[in-house]
């Protein structure tokens, strides 16, 4: 069972890496990124389906179908009710499909449920933590300053380049009546009003999109200089990174599991 699950492995972990560098640059992973990887990974998927039952193992063949199609349909909905990315949801339904079990034994042993997709989504998440501790450290090696937590949420940058970043404003910059700019950054609970409240925080994409709309805010950010942003990485990429660390290490949370009761 190893050669087919490997073979779509290796292709799944390719188009997840020109995925994330489709979805880094501009935001979008188009459909059709998906149709060459699965021409190659359902046949695989189904040669691997084939040899289990060839085998008589008709109990973790149904196993895998099941998992598959809960994990599925469970995704496409949260897609639909617009509570995860669609691209997003795409990848870890078409990667279930493609690799239904792990290709090999990785280097943390198997995980308890050995759905192979589930590993990757919980590494996913629990790698996508550390992306604040990261900016955080870079906002400080570059000398960047701001109040705690937004040290950990953003960064600063140039009025002109506003337009072409991908995140949300995290300042409120006004003009007082000298003509100075005062500014203060948005607290996380006002931030949540303002949007149960239906006053929409100003997107990146907005002021690239309807510039025309935004000319008294880019003229305040002009003067204000520089202004801070919300990091924006898309979710494929620590996606891509659960799907490698799964393929070679295993599923991070089992091993933390295992390494906290001294298995």
């Amino acid at each position: 069972m190893i050669i087919p699950l490997a073979i779509s492995a290796a292709v799944v972990a390719c188009t997840f890496l020109y995925a994330s560098y489709r979805d880094l640059k501009e935001r979008r992973v188009p459909f059709r990124t998906w149709y060459p990887m699965l021409a190659l990974t359902v046949p695989m998927a189904a040669w691997f389906y084939l040899m289990m039952a060839s085998g008589g193992q008709w109990t973790v063949l149904a196993y895998f179908l099941a998992m598959t199609g809960i994990f599925s349909a469970v995704f496409y909905l949260c897609a639909w009710l617009n509570l995860f990315g669609g691209a997003d949801a795409w990848a870890l339904i078409f990667l279930s499909l493609s690799v239904p079990a792990f290709p090999a034994e990785p280097l943390s042993g198997y995980p308890p449920t050995g759905f192979f997709p589930f590993s990757v989504l919980v590494n996913a998440l629990l790698l996508n933590l550390f992306t604040p501790l990261f900016l955080g450290l870079g906002n400080l090696v570059h000398g960047r300053k701001a109040p705690f937590p937004y040290m950990f949420l953003g960064f600063p940058l140039h009025a002109d380049e506003l337009p072409g970043a991908f995140g949300f404003i995290m300042e409120d910059i006004t003009e007082d009546e000298d003509g100075s700019i005062s500014r203060r950054f948005v607290r996380p609970g006002e931030a949540i009003r303002r949007m149960l409240s239906g006053q929409k925080r100003i997107y990146t994409k907005d002021l690239r999109l309807h510039p025309g709309d935004y000319t008294r805010e880019m003229a305040l950010f002009q003067k204000a200089g520089t202004v801070w942003i919300s990091y924006g990485i898309p979710f494929i990429v620590p996606l891509t990174a659960g799907l490698l660390t799964a393929l070679f290490f295993g599923d991070i949370l089992y091993f933390l599991m295992k390494w906290i009761s001294g298995v």
